[in-house]
């Protein structure tokens, strides 16, 4: 009986292990194709195999000089960086009172953050692009950082993860008389870290494959960002879709590495998030 169901539990085991490969390879089978494009030459681009039969680089480094990538790379770190800094810190500094304070109309401004999630991204450009434009900001990446720099969506998540702190852990450092910003800095933060991370990774998936907001503010495409620059690579080389497959390919290179490096703490806070 044991050794039965040892047997069926290994089965089991085996099955769920195929079935999420298969998955796996589903889910990740354009992504593959299109890596595999970016390696193929014109003659053969559309071949609906998954490894190339004579792999070139051709459409990499034909990218590398048309598109003049460093530059449109360090416009994208720039922008990525500097949103990311600033969403974390100012949410961070947001959703420390509406977690630990207590004050009168916080459920208020908690239900107006949390409605405002409902209204679409796309109602708010006119009304950013005429405020920068009173700021002068217009062509200068000052104005694509600034717009949605601060997200609802990363306070909301920063809240929750805050009311995971022992509240004694805050009430011990009033007692020893530490400020709230050192409460915040030194205790709040710290533990919140695997938060932190799944803020960091949805705020640099969204800023480093934004176009449209940049295309709108900016007018010299010298100061575009990677995404940007290969929607023109898109309109410019139609007939040669290697060239981009080997733009999309360098794009979302960063991507995946950012999402392996903080991958264990964003499945704690995801983990941490289902259970509460």
């Amino acid at each position: 009986m044991i050794q039965a169901k040892k047997r069926r539990k290994a089965i089991n085991t085996v099955l769920t292990y195929v079935m999420l490969v298969l998955i796996a390879i589903v889910c990740a089978g354009p992504f593959i194709w299109l890596l595999a494009a970016s390696f193929r030459s014109g003659q053969n681009i559309y071949d609906i195999s998954l490894i190339p039969q004579n792999p070139t680089l051709e459409n990499y480094i034909g990218v590398w000089e048309f598109l003049s990538v460093p530059r449109y790379l360090l416009n994208t770190i720039i922008i990525t960086v500097a949103s990311i800094a600033m969403d974390v810190i100012l949410s961070a500094l947001c959703a420390y009172p509406l977690a630990c304070m207590r004050f009168k109309g916080k459920n208020f401004i908690l239900g107006v953050l949390l409605a405002s999630m409902i209204i679409p991204a796309a109602a708010g450009m006119i009304i950013n692009y005429l405020t920068i434009s009173a700021m002068r900001l217009l062509n200068t990446l000052a104005g694509v950082v600034l717009v949605g720099s601060v997200k609802v969506f990363s306070i909301i998540l920063l809240r929750q993860g805050y009311m995971g702190v022992p509240k004694d852990l805050i009430e011990a450092a009033r007692i020893d008389g530490a400020g709230e910003l050192r409460i915040w800095w030194q205790i709040m933060l710290p533990g919140i870290m695997p938060t932190v991370s799944t803020v960091i990774i949805f705020d640099f998936i969204s800023r480093w494959n934004e176009f449209l907001w940049p295309i709108i503010v900016l007018q010299d495409p010298a100061k575009y960002p990677l995404a940007a620059a290969l929607q023109y690579l898109n309109g410019s080389f139609n007939y040669k879709f290697g060239y981009i497959a080997a733009g999309a390919i360098i794009s979302v290179i960063p991507v995946i590495v950012v999402f392996i490096l903080c991958q264990k703490n964003y499945i704690e806070a995801v983990s941490g998030a289902v259970k509460g």
